[in-house]
């Protein structure tokens, strides 16, 4: 049975660096966000990358999606929920559509993707969901009502998951990241920063590819990771 995984939201950062390492490591990858072009661009550089549009706030889309990758690839054995989106406003700021949003991509959206892969979860002896979280999911700052609210919702439902699919041998954990991915919009944000300021994407995807081979008899089901210089 061939090894394939599906990483859902892929951009630079992130979700790029964890195409390239499960790629690397043998996988045939599906990967799934809106914005075509950038996905047929990194399906032609990196072998074993196949492009699925996809809009993850879209149940109906997913769920399509998903029995695409089956018949093409074959069953997924390990999914990647790195969708999600963030208004960074107080409560009196955001409207109630700015909620919405936020729930829709951070929770919805992983409530339709594991309903959809489940069943070809279920067809290996032991799989893997890794949701990409934040620690906006423990920490509800002032500025960050919509996201939080999600984030801590979504952290919620990856626990009850996790609870539920353990004894199916069935891997849930959350990964908190906590710190500013190195992109080329974030150092320009931030050009007084140094280097190590900033979460190196390749180095998440080396944390994420380690906790997908771990024993069942030892779990983890919340990594947090940070640079050193972030103040938690």
């Amino acid at each position: 049975m061939n090894k394939v995984c599906v990483v859902m939201g892929v951009g630079p950062g992130n979700g790029e660096a964890f195409v390239r390492r499960f790629c690397d490591e043998g996988f045939q990858v599906a990967m799934l966000a809106r914005s075509e072009d950038y996905l047929n661009q990194l399906e032609q550089s990196v072998a074993g990358a196949h492009a699925f549009a996809c809009d993850m706030m879209e149940p109906e889309q997913i769920t399509a999606v998903l029995s695409s990758i089956e018949s093409k690839l074959g069953p997924v054995s390990v999914m990647l929920y790195n969708a999600g989106g963030g208004v960074f406003k107080n409560v009196e700021d955001a409207s109630l559509e700015d909620f919405e949003a936020n729930w829709r991509i951070n929770v919805q959206g992983l409530v339709a993707a594991t309903k959809a892969a489940l069943p070809q979860l279920r067809q290996h002896d032991t799989a893997r969901i890794v949701v990409t979280s934040a620690s906006a999911a423990t920490r509800g700052r002032a500025n960050t009502a919509p996201f939080a609210s999600a984030k801590a919702a979504q952290r919620s439902l990856a626990q009850s998951l996790a609870r539920q699919l353990g004894p199916e041998k069935i891997h849930v954990a959350n990964v908190v990241i906590d710190g500013v991915v190195d992109l080329p919009r974030t150092r320009e944000w931030l050009a007084d920063k140094p280097d190590d300021f900033f979460v190196k994407p390749a180095a998440v995807a080396d944390a994420v590819w380690n906790l997908c081979q771990q024993d069942p008899s030892a779990w983890t089901f919340e990594l947090d990771i940070r640079p050193f210089g972030e103040n938690w």
